[in-house]
């Protein structure tokens, strides 16, 4: 019985460390890519830079004007990467959007690291049973 009581209180404490509202690291740092249709030449690609530099929140930019993509990094605790992309489409009038992965390539990962071991045992799980 005290066994039991005791499972039972671990599982609340589990439950409820799982769950529960956790802060905002103000140190985490996200990136974000802007697709962009309209071509570009390297004016246009140092105007979308200056202009992403000044967003607040934005830690680092990149802009290839050859691809048509503009990537950077910024502070999700000060700002939305929706809200730079909507800003962005707003200030310039490009037809650009955001680009989301999908679910399949959210599942391969990145391509560069190697897959952990937790990944390792769950692809064999899922492969044995």
């Amino acid at each position: 019985m005290i066994g039991f009581a005791a499972m039972v209180v671990v599982l609340v404490i589990h439950i409820f460390w799982v769950t529960r509202t956790k802060a905002q690291n103000p140190d985490k740092i996200v990136m974000a890519r802007i697709d962009i249709k309209n071509p570009l030449n390297d004016e246009d690609a140092g105007k979308i830079q200056t202009w992403l530099y000044q967003q607040k929140g934005v830690n680092h930019v990149l802009v290839n004007p050859k691809s048509q993509i503009a990537v950077f990094t910024y502070h999700p605790a000060i700002v939305s990467g929706d809200q730079i992309v909507q800003n962005f489409q707003t200030s310039f009038h490009y037809d650009a959007k955001r680009f989301v992965p999908t679910e399949e390539e959210l599942k391969n990962g990145c391509p560069v690291l190697p897959p952990t071991i937790t990944e390792r045992i769950s692809a064999f799980v899922k492969n044995t049973f």
